[in-house]
Formats: C-alpha cells, structure tokens, sequence
C-alpha cells in the first residue's frame, strides 16, 4: 500500500524538490494504491477530484513519476509569486475564455510522454463531495491517444487549504501529520473515458480512499470519551423533557463511566435493551453501555409485543436500561423482569461519590488518558457497535449490526459537509430507535461538539417549537410528517434562530416545501439513507459562498433531489429484473457501498445475502442521478405495482388523489395506495382512506387531473385510521394486510 521509493518525482529543480519533499512529508503521511496501474513510460492523463490547494503535492509524493499539471489561469493575475509557480513546475494555465490553447499545450506534453493531471471539476471542491465533471479532458486524451487514469485522494479535506468550513486558511492548523490516502484507477482508453464512467470511476476509488481513513479503526466509546474529556466544559445536551436540565461533556462523562461500572458488574448479557427517549437519560445509557463493554440497542417501542419479544430473543438482550416514567406512559410494552431504572442504577453505583473521581478525571487528566483508566480497547473497527431494528416498513423488522467503522465513517461523513457545523444547537427529537436519531442526535454531537436540545417526542410540536425559541436552536431535522405540524404552530419570530432544516426518511411533499419556504423563509434541504446505512447517504446543502476572486459559483442543492453522496459513499444503477448495470442517469434500483454501509443482519444470513448483490447493497428504491450527481429518489420497488406492463407509483397517485381532493393541509395521513394481486393484470391497486369517497368521484377527479384510466384505484376501503410506524412512515406491512382483507 505504500508508495514505492524513486528518484525523480517534479519538474522542480532538484534542490527545490528535495526542500518541497521533506517539507510535505513533514505535514502529510500519503499512503497509495494501484501505484502499479501508471504506465511506467508514455503519455498519460491523470484525472482527479480537487479538495484543496496543497492536491497537487499529495498526488506528487504518491506518483513515481513527475506530473505535469493543468491550472487555473486566473491565479495569474497580478500574482507574480503563482507566476513564478506555475514557470517553476511546468504548470499548464487553463482558463474559460482560452481554452482552445490549454488543450493544444495539453495534448503536446501528453504527446511527449509526458504524465499530466486535470482536476476536471473545475476548482476546489467547496461542499467536500465530488463535483460536476468538464468533459475536456475526454478531448485532450482523444487528440494524444493516451489512456485517462482517474485518481482519487481522501485526508486533505478539512485542512487549511481546504473550504471545509466554508473558509479557506483561517482555521487552526493540524498538529499532528495529515494520514492521506491516494487511489490510482486502472486505465480507460480514450474512448471510453467519458464523463460519467471517470466520474464512476472517481466515486469507487474515492470510497476506498476513505475506508484508509485511520480513525475507522478505532473504538467509537473511546472516541466519545476523548472528544468529551477534551472540552469537559462545554455543554452536550439541553434536557427539556421535564422542566430544564443542562449537562456538560464532563458530567454526562462522569456519571456514564460510573454507570458503566455498574452495567458490567450485573449485566452478563453482551447486548443491553434501551427503552428511553431523547435526553439526557438517553445519552448516558448509551455512552455507559459502550463503556461497559457491551452494546446498545434502543428499542423501537412503537412495535407490537410479538415483535419486540422476538427482539429480544434474536438480540439475547435479557435487561433493559429505562425509567420509571416512561413504563408509566408504554403500560403494553412487554417489560422484562429485569428492568432497570436508570436513575436507581446510578445511584446503586454509588452516586456523587462514584462521580466525582470521574469528574476530576474529566477536568484535570489529558483526554487520551481517560479511555484508557476506563478499559476501552483502542481498535473497534468492524466489531458490532451497536443493533438496531428496521422500522418494518416493508416487512417484519429485521435487525441491523452497525459497527465501531459503520458510525464513525457516517459521522465523519456528515462533518466533511457544511450543514453541522462544530458550533451548532440540534434539535433532538427523533427517537433513538430512528437511524437518523441514533447517529445524527446522538453519537455525532459527542464526537463532533454540537450542542443538542432535546424534547421527547417528535409529534410534541408545541414543546419543540418553544424548544427553538428558547434556547435558540440553529438545525431541524426530521421526517416530514414531523414537521408539517410547525406550519401552523409557530410564528416566523418563533423559528428565526433556525439556519437549517433537513427532511429524511420520506420523500419532501413539494407543497410544504414551499409553505415553510413562504411562511418562515427557511428551505427545507432533503436527505436520503437508510437504517443499513448508518444512516445517511446523501444529502442537500447550501450553496457554498464565493469568497475569492478567482472562485466559481458552485451548486449545493438541486429541487426535488435528495442530494449528492456523501463523501466515501459509491453507487450504481441496475436494472430490478435482471440485475445488469444501466447508466447512472436512468432509473433503476439503487445500490451503494461505502464504510457507512452494514455488514449484514444479525441471525439471518438469508435476508444479509438478499441484501447485497456483487458487495452491492441493494436499497429497494428506484432513482437516478443527474449529471452533476444528485439523486433523484422515484419511489420504493415495493411501492410501484405494475399493472398492464407498466410501472405504476403508489406515491404519485396518492400525490394526485390529495391535490384533487384539497387535502395538502392535514396533520394527519390520511390515505394510502397498496397494490394486491389480480388474476387479470397482475395487480390491482386498493385506496386505504379514512375519508369517505365514492369510486365515480374518484375517478371523476383524478381523470380531471390528468391521470391515466390504469393509475386510478377501483378498490376503495374505509378505515379508522392509515398505520404509521414510530418513524412518521407508512407501516406498509399493515396497509398491505388492510389491503388485502378488502379483497378477500
């Protein structure tokens, strides 16, 4: 993996390449692959995703052989010392408005045999995810007959030289060695090298330059435990579940490790039940179990008894950690016997005076210590860090094994984006048995420093939105059916803190789009992920700021998209029939991989292997990318039935049955579309309502409204309510037994 050694590596004179040499190596440890797929002589045109000023220098001490590289003309401008740069290196200027030239200098030196490096992007990337590629390079390779080698390198973002941050150089420099990893491809001859198979390329090389990263090795319990011990006086988490309870890194540090003590003196069980909502509480039990030992797992008790008692035997889990409040309010919740209260267990810890060496420890200790004097291994890696069940959407839950590598890549990933930044107020709301909540509310604000306020439910709307107000909450996250209720609960005035609202978990309903858009003057960014997905894949962001002259504009977010990967995160497009791969920009089932993506289900190696297909997890839903790489999200493989020969979209016509019927307005879901099987076409579609409709007024409207004869429901069924799980989803397993009982 590491670079071979070689004598000359630049077009430097050689004492200034010995000067540059030692001083790069001396703030970046470049490691390298596919260092043997570079043509050892002849031309060559490296092709690589841009992330900072310094790229040049890593790609440099990862190549055996001297680089050539393409810049941008505009640093020429009045800059004598990037003139002198560009003379000193062999730097190829490119610009817009004359690149008709750079291409013919391109194509000459590639003629020459000589290695030379575009960053078809275009400039540094300023969101940390891979850009939109220029397809010059195609016409440079074409014209020199060369092959194209893409190469991507992970590590630099976030460094000085990066915009992580929004900014480039004024950030606190690193003390230690960058670890950079640099990925060669494998050569594509000039003819096949187009846009969109280098930007494939790019993607997959990308995500195994991120799976390098060192700090995926480590143990997420010692990771926490660092980050908190490292700055014991800031505050963690704002608990307003009952009145206002405010706790700091120290002292949800101390009281964890002291219940830690306790959970590994009376549990045996290697697995711990969680039964807690958002909170303090929430955030000790889970940091505690770690440090035990041991592994969390949050309940989702929203589930029916059957289900969570084969949870608790498919997990082993024989006690649970919740509170005495919460089995008041869950009186149908198959408690085990040993059940225990979180409270009582610290305080048969030994209470303040278990605490308080914790404490000082937190305060007075180097933070590297402190995971050590609590016994936590340094190496987690693919070990299970943590189980979760599957909302069972589409089926009964499965349980999902995230590890130590899973979490820490996921949250890694998020911080590499603007939109949750160090200085952030979270609002914590999504239970904990939510992906979403178990990684973004929970374990990133530990290891990343942002401060979460929490309330218990996501349906209290009323308290979160006092919650915002009060205590200045700058990011929303949560499913659309979470946070349609603000449009009427609060004032703009109420919401004027909030910088950033993300939707998940659900497709984004155009009209609350632009109602919140109107109302507040705040746009809600759409994300994507799932459960196996630690959970998040994709998602919008600002538009980045333009702060130099020589900077283009650069697109964060797109309408109706779910946004770009996240960095680390590769995907295909393939056919749901036959499996084969179709162009990115087709709709097809989408299939990922990446370090934040699940090694498998716990106890079912016969669902793990449907999951994945070639190492490919296979999602269940059908979308696209764009040419400049946000996902567009066309529905669930299991929401689409297919009538006649043709594919139709559960969701598009419960789109089209609200706008005909005038119910955009309501809190409450009160429609759903499910396909049951039929002897003639395969399918019918029945319409689960809690309104009642006629079958001529239906399709009355829906024919008004432009929908094909084949798309509109002839079966309609009555119901007290549409079965939604804890999560704001339809519970499609129950619809789809509603369904049939309407056609039995």
């Amino acid at each position: 993996m590491l670079t071979p050694a070689f004598s000359r590596r630049s077009y430097l004179p050689y004492p200034l390449e010995r000067i540059a040499l030692v001083a790069a190596r001396m703030l970046y440890r470049v490691r390298a692959s596919g260092v043997e797929q570079i043509p050892a002589r002849g031309g060559g045109l490296l092709v690589a995703n841009h992330l900072s000023y310094v790229d040049v220098v890593v790609l440099q001490l990862a190549c055996p052989r001297p680089i050539r590289f393409v810049g941008h003309a505009g640093f020429l401008r009045g800059h004598a010392f990037f003139a002198w740069v560009f003379r000193l290196t062999g730097t190829i200027p490119a610009s817009a408005s004359d690149a008709l030239a750079a291409t013919r200098r391109t194509v000459r030196a590639l003629a020459a045999g000589e290695l030379v490096c575009v960053f078809p992007e275009g400039g540094i990337s300023r969101t940390g995810q891979l850009m939109g590629l220029r397809r010059g390079f195609e016409i440079m390779a074409r014209q020199a007959g060369v092959p194209v080698i893409p190469v991507a390198h992970d590590g630099l973002w976030g460094s000085v030289f990066s915009f992580a941050g929004n900014k480039y150089l004024w950030k606190s420099p690193r003390l230690r060695r960058t670890p950079v990893f640099v990925a060669f491809g494998a050569p594509l001859p000039p003819d096949e090298a187009s846009a969109a198979t280098v930007r494939r390329a790019l993607l997959d090389l990308g995500a195994a330059a991120f799976a390098e990263r060192p700090v995926l090795r480590r143990h997420l319990g010692r990771e926490c435990v660092r980050a908190l011990a490292k700055t014991p006086g800031r505050v963690v988490v704002i608990d307003r579940t009952a009145g206002r309870r405010v706790m700091t890194a120290a002292q949800l540090l101390a009281v964890a490790i002291a219940l830690s003590r306790r959970i590994a003196a009376t549990i045996p069980e290697r697995r711990v039940g969680i039964v807690l909502p958002p909170g303090a509480g929430a955030f000790i039990a889970n940091l505690a179990v770690l440090c035990a030992g041991k592994i969390p797992v949050n309940l989702n008790f929203t589930h029916g008894r059957d289900q969570l008692e084969a949870s608790f035997r498919l997990a082993g889990i024989g006690a649970i950690l919740s509170a005495g409040a919460v089995r008041e309010k869950l009186p149908h919740f198959p408690w085990p016997e040993r059940t225990l209260d979180v409270r009582a267990e610290i305080a048969a810890a030994g209470g303040k005076r278990a605490i308080l060496p914790w404490l000082l420890a937190a305060w007075l200790l180097p933070n590297q210590w402190l995971p050590r004097l609590v016994g936590l291994p340094a190496v987690g890696d693919r070990e299970e860090a943590a189980l979760l069940f599957t909302s069972g959407s589409s089926g009964e839950p499965k349980a999902v094994i995230l590890t130590h590598r899973n979490v820490l890549a996921n949250c890694a990933q998020i911080s590499s984006l603007s939109i949750l930044p160090q200085d952030c107020r979270l609002m914590g709301c999504l239970p904990l048995f939510h992906s979403m909540g178990f990684t973004v509310t929970l374990w990133y604000p530990l290891l990343r420093g942002s401060r979460v306020v929490t309330v218990p439910s996501p349906l209290d709307t009323r308290r979160i939105v006092d919650a915002i107000r009060d205590e200045a909450v700058t990011v929303l996250l949560g499913a659309p059916t979470f946070i349609r209720p603000i449009l009427k609960r609060a004032s703009p005035a109420e919401l004027r803190s909030l910088d950033l609202v993300v939707a998940g978990a659900e497709k984004l309903p155009d009209d609350l789009y632009r109602a919140f858009l109107d109302t507040f003057h705040i746009e809600i960014l759409q994300g994507y992920g799932l459960t196996e997905t630690t959970p998040v894949t994709n998602v919008n962001e600002p538009h980045p700021p333009i702060t130099t002259a020589t900077a283009q504009p650069q697109v964060g977010k797109r309408a109706g998209s779910t946004g770009r990967l996240l960095p680390g995160v590769t995907a295909r497009i393939v056919d749901p029939d036959t499996g084969d791969e179709r162009a990115a920009t087709e709709t097809g089932l989408v299939l990922f991989r990446g370090a934040n993506v699940f090694p498998g289900y716990l106890g079912d190696d016969e669902k793990t292997r449907g999951a994945f297909r070639d190492g490919w997890f296979v999602t269940g839903d059908l979308g696209r990318f764009d040419d400049d790489g946000f996902l567009f999200i066309e529905g669930r493989l299991s929401r689409f039935s297919k009538l006649g020969g043709e594919m139709v979209p559960h969701a598009t016509v419960e789109e089209k049955i609200v706008e005909a019927f005038g119910w955009k307005d309501s809190e409450e879901v009160l429609l759903a579309v499910m396909g049951v099987p039929e002897p003639m076409k395969g399918e019918a579609l029945v319409l689960l309502t809690t309104r009642e409709i006629g079958a001529d007024e239906l399709r009355r409207r829906l024919m008004a409204a432009g929908l094909p004869n084949l798309w509109i429901p002839k079966i309609i069924r009555h119901v007290d309510r549409i079965p939604v799980l804890g999560t704001g989803k339809l519970d499609l397993k129950a619809c789809r037994d509603l369904a049939l009982a309407a056609v039995a």
